[in-house]
Protein backbone atom coordinates (compact mmCIF):
# COMPACT_ATOMS: atom_id res chain seq x y z
CA UNK A 1 0.00 0.00 0.00
CA UNK A 2 1.16 3.19 -0.91
CA UNK A 3 2.77 5.41 1.67
CA UNK A 4 -0.66 8.31 1.08
CA UNK A 5 -3.34 5.11 1.32
CA UNK A 6 -1.92 4.09 4.58
CA UNK A 7 -2.33 7.67 5.91
CA UNK A 8 -5.31 7.68 4.87
CA UNK A 9 -6.55 4.36 6.25
CA UNK A 10 -5.27 5.39 9.96
CA UNK A 11 -7.15 7.92 9.96
CA UNK A 12 -9.87 6.02 12.62
CA UNK A 13 -12.67 8.92 12.99
CA UNK A 14 -15.69 9.22 10.88
CA UNK A 15 -15.44 12.00 8.18
CA UNK A 16 -18.06 13.51 6.97
CA UNK A 17 -18.35 15.31 3.62
CA UNK A 18 -21.47 16.43 3.47
CA UNK A 19 -24.73 18.61 5.63
CA UNK A 20 -23.82 17.07 9.22
CA UNK A 21 -27.52 16.56 9.26
CA UNK A 22 -27.69 13.52 6.61
CA UNK A 23 -27.01 10.89 8.60
CA UNK A 24 -24.48 8.09 6.89
CA UNK A 25 -27.63 4.92 6.88
CA UNK A 26 -29.43 8.39 4.55
CA UNK A 27 -26.63 6.82 2.03
CA UNK A 28 -26.78 4.63 -0.53
CA UNK A 29 -24.18 3.23 -3.48
CA UNK A 30 -24.86 4.14 -7.23
CA UNK A 31 -23.67 2.72 -10.67
CA UNK A 32 -22.86 5.06 -13.53
CA UNK A 33 -20.42 3.24 -14.95
CA UNK A 34 -20.62 1.66 -18.46
CA UNK A 35 -21.42 -1.76 -17.26
CA UNK A 36 -24.51 -0.90 -15.73
CA UNK A 37 -27.23 -2.15 -17.74
CA UNK A 38 -29.91 0.14 -16.41
CA UNK A 39 -28.22 2.95 -17.82
CA UNK A 40 -28.41 1.24 -21.59
CA UNK A 41 -31.97 3.21 -22.05
CA UNK A 42 -30.57 6.42 -20.03
CA UNK A 43 -28.71 9.38 -21.99
CA UNK A 44 -26.11 9.87 -18.43
CA UNK A 45 -25.06 13.13 -20.62
CA UNK A 46 -28.48 14.99 -20.39
CA UNK A 47 -28.45 16.40 -16.59
CA UNK A 48 -32.42 16.01 -16.50
CA UNK A 49 -32.35 12.14 -17.45
CA UNK A 50 -29.00 11.26 -15.47
CA UNK A 51 -31.14 13.16 -12.39
CA UNK A 52 -34.21 11.42 -13.25
CA UNK A 53 -32.23 7.84 -12.65
CA UNK A 54 -30.58 9.41 -9.68
CA UNK A 55 -33.76 9.73 -7.86
CA UNK A 56 -34.97 6.68 -8.97
CA UNK A 57 -31.56 5.36 -7.01
CA UNK A 58 -32.41 7.71 -4.08
CA UNK A 59 -35.94 6.26 -3.52
CA UNK A 60 -35.82 2.92 -3.91
CA UNK A 61 -33.34 2.97 -1.04
CA UNK A 62 -35.24 5.71 0.93
CA UNK A 63 -32.12 7.92 0.80
CA UNK A 64 -31.05 11.68 0.64
CA UNK A 65 -27.29 10.84 -1.01
CA UNK A 66 -25.91 8.62 -3.71
CA UNK A 67 -22.35 8.23 -3.86
CA UNK A 68 -19.25 6.03 -5.83
CA UNK A 69 -17.49 6.49 -9.16
CA UNK A 70 -13.92 6.18 -8.38
CA UNK A 71 -12.23 4.12 -11.25
CA UNK A 72 -15.32 3.75 -12.98
CA UNK A 73 -15.39 4.03 -16.64
CA UNK A 74 -18.41 6.28 -17.81
CA UNK A 75 -20.40 7.25 -20.76
CA UNK A 76 -21.55 10.86 -18.82
CA UNK A 77 -18.43 12.53 -20.92
CA UNK A 78 -19.57 11.63 -24.65
CA UNK A 79 -20.98 14.45 -25.61
CA UNK A 80 -18.00 16.65 -24.01
CA UNK A 81 -15.35 18.07 -26.66
CA UNK A 82 -12.83 18.12 -23.42
CA UNK A 83 -12.39 14.85 -22.76
CA UNK A 84 -11.50 13.88 -26.15
CA UNK A 85 -7.66 12.68 -26.31
CA UNK A 86 -5.18 12.67 -29.76
CA UNK A 87 -3.66 9.50 -30.30
CA UNK A 88 -5.49 7.62 -27.22
CA UNK A 89 -8.74 6.61 -25.99
CA UNK A 90 -10.63 9.26 -24.40
CA UNK A 91 -10.56 10.24 -20.81
CA UNK A 92 -13.78 8.58 -19.17
CA UNK A 93 -12.49 6.86 -16.08
CA UNK A 94 -13.64 8.88 -12.54
CA UNK A 95 -10.82 9.66 -10.32
CA UNK A 96 -12.92 10.73 -7.41
CA UNK A 97 -16.20 10.10 -5.57
CA UNK A 98 -18.92 11.81 -6.89
CA UNK A 99 -22.14 12.53 -3.57
CA UNK A 100 -25.21 13.15 -6.05
CA UNK A 101 -27.88 14.90 -3.51
CA UNK A 102 -30.10 18.36 -3.95
CA UNK A 103 -28.58 21.85 -5.30
CA UNK A 104 -27.38 23.93 -1.92
CA UNK A 105 -26.40 20.87 0.17
CA UNK A 106 -23.58 21.95 2.50
CA UNK A 107 -19.94 20.54 1.87
CA UNK A 108 -18.01 20.14 4.84
CA UNK A 109 -14.65 20.36 5.45
CA UNK A 110 -13.37 16.50 6.27
CA UNK A 111 -10.17 17.05 8.04
CA UNK A 112 -8.29 20.22 9.41
CA UNK A 113 -6.63 21.96 6.26
CA UNK A 114 -6.30 25.38 4.11
CA UNK A 115 -7.30 26.94 1.09
CA UNK A 116 -4.82 26.12 -1.59
CA UNK A 117 -6.32 27.77 -4.72
CA UNK A 118 -9.85 28.21 -6.16
CA UNK A 119 -11.49 29.49 -9.36
CA UNK A 120 -14.63 28.81 -11.69
CA UNK A 121 -14.08 26.28 -14.54
CA UNK A 122 -16.40 27.50 -17.07
CA UNK A 123 -15.78 24.83 -19.68
CA UNK A 124 -18.56 22.62 -20.67
CA UNK A 125 -18.59 19.66 -18.68
CA UNK A 126 -15.70 20.78 -16.55
CA UNK A 127 -15.86 21.47 -12.65
CA UNK A 128 -17.41 25.05 -12.32
CA UNK A 129 -16.65 26.63 -9.17
CA UNK A 130 -13.90 24.43 -7.66
CA UNK A 131 -12.32 24.48 -4.15
CA UNK A 132 -8.74 23.12 -3.22
CA UNK A 133 -7.08 22.23 -0.13
CA UNK A 134 -4.24 21.50 1.79
CA UNK A 135 -3.80 19.01 4.44
CA UNK A 136 -1.36 17.82 6.65
CA UNK A 137 -1.49 14.42 8.25
CA UNK A 138 1.31 12.24 10.32
CA UNK A 139 3.83 14.43 8.22
CA UNK A 140 2.42 13.81 5.22
CA UNK A 141 1.10 16.53 2.95
CA UNK A 142 -1.52 15.81 0.58
CA UNK A 143 -4.71 17.89 -1.54
CA UNK A 144 -8.61 17.68 -1.85
CA UNK A 145 -10.34 18.96 -4.55
CA UNK A 146 -14.33 19.72 -4.85
CA UNK A 147 -15.85 20.76 -7.64
CA UNK A 148 -19.27 21.56 -9.00
CA UNK A 149 -20.15 23.75 -6.12
CA UNK A 150 -22.13 26.88 -6.05
CA UNK A 151 -20.24 30.02 -7.03
CA UNK A 152 -21.37 31.64 -3.49
CA UNK A 153 -19.31 29.00 -2.41
CA UNK A 154 -16.03 30.37 -3.28
CA UNK A 155 -17.17 34.24 -1.78
CA UNK A 156 -14.68 35.05 0.95
CA UNK A 157 -12.20 32.51 -0.07
CA UNK A 158 -8.33 33.59 0.20
CA UNK A 159 -5.71 31.44 -0.29
CA UNK A 160 -4.15 30.09 2.86
CA UNK A 161 -7.55 30.42 4.89
CA UNK A 162 -7.63 28.02 7.67
CA UNK A 163 -10.80 25.57 7.93
CA UNK A 164 -11.60 23.05 10.88
CA UNK A 165 -13.30 20.01 10.32
CA UNK A 166 -16.55 19.89 10.11
CA UNK A 167 -16.74 23.53 9.05
CA UNK A 168 -19.03 24.37 6.34
CA UNK A 169 -16.73 24.56 2.92
CA UNK A 170 -19.46 24.77 0.39
CA UNK A 171 -23.03 23.92 -1.00
CA UNK A 172 -23.80 22.42 -4.28
CA UNK A 173 -24.51 24.15 -7.45
CA UNK A 174 -27.00 23.89 -10.00
CA UNK A 175 -26.36 22.37 -13.69
CA UNK A 176 -26.46 25.93 -15.12
CA UNK A 177 -23.38 26.76 -13.12
CA UNK A 178 -21.87 23.31 -12.26
CA UNK A 179 -20.46 22.46 -15.81
CA UNK A 180 -23.96 21.30 -16.56
CA UNK A 181 -24.11 17.70 -14.77
CA UNK A 182 -26.71 16.76 -12.23
CA UNK A 183 -26.47 18.63 -8.73
CA UNK A 184 -23.72 16.95 -6.54
CA UNK A 185 -20.21 17.04 -5.27
CA UNK A 186 -16.64 15.62 -7.55
CA UNK A 187 -14.40 14.55 -4.44
CA UNK A 188 -10.71 13.58 -5.25
CA UNK A 189 -7.66 13.14 -3.01
CA UNK A 190 -4.65 14.37 -4.41
CA UNK A 191 -1.00 14.21 -4.00
CA UNK A 192 0.92 15.92 -6.31
CA UNK A 193 -1.06 19.01 -8.23
CA UNK A 194 1.68 18.99 -10.61
CA UNK A 195 1.61 23.20 -10.13
CA UNK A 196 -2.06 23.55 -11.05
CA UNK A 197 -4.03 26.19 -9.47
CA UNK A 198 -7.60 25.88 -8.95
CA UNK A 199 -8.03 22.65 -11.36
CA UNK A 200 -7.05 19.22 -11.64
CA UNK A 201 -8.15 16.49 -13.64
CA UNK A 202 -10.94 14.45 -12.39
CA UNK A 203 -11.20 11.89 -15.39
CA UNK A 204 -8.10 10.12 -17.32
CA UNK A 205 -8.05 7.88 -20.35
CA UNK A 206 -7.25 4.23 -18.90
CA UNK A 207 -3.82 4.55 -20.91
CA UNK A 208 -3.19 6.61 -18.00
CA UNK A 209 -4.60 4.97 -15.32
CA UNK A 210 -1.50 3.87 -14.03
CA UNK A 211 0.13 7.01 -12.56
CA UNK A 212 -3.94 9.07 -11.88
CA UNK A 213 -4.75 6.12 -9.67
CA UNK A 214 -1.18 6.53 -7.79
CA UNK A 215 -1.40 10.12 -7.49
CA UNK A 216 -5.37 10.13 -6.75
CA UNK A 217 -6.12 7.14 -3.96
CA UNK A 218 -9.78 6.06 -2.99
CA UNK A 219 -11.37 8.87 -1.27
CA UNK A 220 -13.13 5.85 0.92
CA UNK A 221 -9.80 5.47 2.42
CA UNK A 222 -10.49 8.69 4.59
CA UNK A 223 -14.04 8.53 4.42
CA UNK A 224 -14.38 4.92 5.12
CA UNK A 225 -18.53 4.91 4.05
Amino acid sequence: MHILEQTLNGISQLVAIMDAKIPVRAYTPIDLSTHNPDLEEVAVTDPDQCQAYIDQVLKQHSAAVAYGGYLEQRNLYADKSGFATQGKPPRNVHLGMDFWASAGTQVVTPLKGKVHSFQNNTTPGDYGPTIILVHEVKGMTFHTLYGHLSLESLEGLYKGKELQPGETLATLGTPDINGNYAPHLHFQIIQDLQNNQGDYPGVCSRTDLDFYSRNCPNPNLLLKL
